[in-house]
């Protein structure tokens, strides 16, 4: 179910310079990943999911790291203008991932905003569970507002915007353009 929250919304970025954004990404990663022998990019869904999976094509691709795998993590309370619908963050566990081994594997967690840090915590928590032997995390937009002891390795872009106001990332397959706007909710 989708939410719309009446205000002004301005596009801070396009696609263009989105797609920019994520070879600097993919870039950074390849320096993070390099010579380790088993590497996963891990989305968390929604949107993360497919921000991973342009990592992965542009990882493949441009710097040859073949041995990457892809998984996807689901995660409630996804974005920061949620936060009243879901007080709680709650990691839901897919069945296929309940014998997950990640003994020996380097993690790459991949979402689009890093609001207060509570998605990112939760899934570096699991991964940690399954004995992962190293867990890096990446985000398109940090909006630097943590609060809690998280930090990203690998940040796309940096926007600090007041409290009340929403960074909405449109990203296929999920909205039809690659996009971030801003989003100022109407006072009530």
């Amino acid at each position: 179910m989708e939410f719309s929250t009446a205000g002004k919304r301005t596009c801070l970025y396009q696609t263009d310079e989105l797609n920019a954004v994520i070879d600097n990404m993919a870039w950074q990663a390849a320096g993070l990943l390099a010579g380790r022998d088993q590497v996963m990019l891990v989305g968390i869904l929604r949107r993360g999911a497919p921000l991973a999976e342009m990592l992965h094509q542009r990882l493949l691709r441009d710097f040859g790291l073949n041995q990457l795998k892809r998984m996807n993590l689901q995660i409630k309370r996804y974005a920061d203008d949620l936060t009243l619908l879901h007080p709680e963050t709650r990691l839901t566990e897919n069945p296929e991932h309940a014998t997950l081994d990640l003994v020996g594997m380097s993690l790459l967690v991949v979402d689009d905003v890093m609001y207060q840090g509570h998605s990112m915590l939760r899934a570096v928590e699991y991964l940690a569970r399954k004995q992962a032997a190293e867990i890096r995390t990446a985000v398109l937009v940090d909006r630097g507002a943590n609060k809690l002891p998280v930090r990203c390795d690998i940040t796309g872009i940096r926007l600090d915007v007041a409290p009340g106001s929403i960074i909405e990332c449109n990203v296929p397959p999920y909205e039809a353009t690659f996009k971030i706007d801003l989003l100022q909710p109407d006072k009530h």
